[in-house]
């Protein structure tokens, strides 16, 4: 069986304390994105679980890879035959576009309905949120307000179908845990729910990402970019996540290039 893994852009970002548990409380909109990896999984072979990569090179041993650790996770809970997958990576890592919680979100799907264990949607939310914190998402894959560390998600009513959607991915890796140690958490004046009632060409200076301001102080880059876009009409432009993808929201099909950088282009 085969499926596509899509990335997502977050439509602002605001950090807003941090929790006891070290982590921070967050609230974004994650809204699912065309850039996607490609998945495969079957019921055969002679080990119990074997995953191949191709495609851009991912760094760390496989057994460390999240889609390994999504079936350890499924195989603790459940008899699970002899399987093979096969992981193409397309997406960037490093970008802020949560292409390996994608990966491991659609890896539980793929997973549960080849050996037939007949999980819930409810019941793969939680295994993915073992996984990471915006991998329960994927498992929704539909446009979500997210709080907590991001895996307490409220679907919402947001369509911007019919928009093209341009992400750029610099030559630059910005570390997560920097980012957040450049940051100081602050309770917003509006929350993001509410901003996003508002017509999209309202959003620019409104619907801020908090992670985009000291990573680009850091990497002018990201601020070079964020400006070309506009300039080239985008309604609404941010970096995703802790980055570096940069990305821009257009009322029509643009083509744009970036030297040293890659760029996908497509429909929301």
């Amino acid at each position: 069986m085969i499926s596509t893994a899509p990335c997502k852009i977050n439509l602002g970002l605001q950090v807003i304390s941090k929790r006891n548990d070290g982590f921070h409380e967050l609230e974004t909109l994650f809204y699912p994105a065309g850039w996607s990896d490609i998945l495969e999984v079957i019921a055969v072979g002679d080990k119990p679980f074997e995953l191949t990569i191709s495609g851009l090179n991912v760094p760390g041993s496989i057994n460390k890879n999240l889609c390994y650790r999504a079936w350890e996770l499924l195989s603790k809970d459940f008899s699970l035959p002899p399987l093979k997958a096969h992981l193409h990576k397309i997406v960037p890592m490093g970008a802020g576009l949560g292409g390996g919680s994608s990966d491991a979100a659609f890896m539980l799907k793929l997973i549960n309905n080849v050996a037939d264990l007949g999980i819930s949607d409810q019941k793969l939310r939680e295994y993915a949120a073992q996984l990471g914190s915006d991998c329960a998402f994927f498992i929704e894959n539909r446009p979500c307000l997210a709080k907590g560390r991001g895996e307490i998600l409220s679907p919402v009513d947001l369509s911007l179908k019919g928009y093209h959607l341009v992400i750029v991915m610099p030559d630059i890796t910005v570390s997560t845990a920097d980012a957040y140690s450049w940051i100081t958490p602050t309770v917003p004046k509006q929350s993001i729910s509410e901003i996003i009632k508002l017509p999209i060409d309202q959003w620019q200076g409104k619907l801020i990402n908090d992670f985009e301001a000291p990573v680009a102080k850091r990497f002018p880059l990201i601020q070079t970019i964020k400006n070309e876009l506009l300039n080239q009409g985008a309604v609404y432009a941010s970096m995703s996540g802790s980055g570096a993808a940069v990305f821009g929201i257009f009322k029509e099909e643009k083509k744009i290039n970036f030297s040293n950088a890659i760029v996908w282009q497509g429909k929301l």
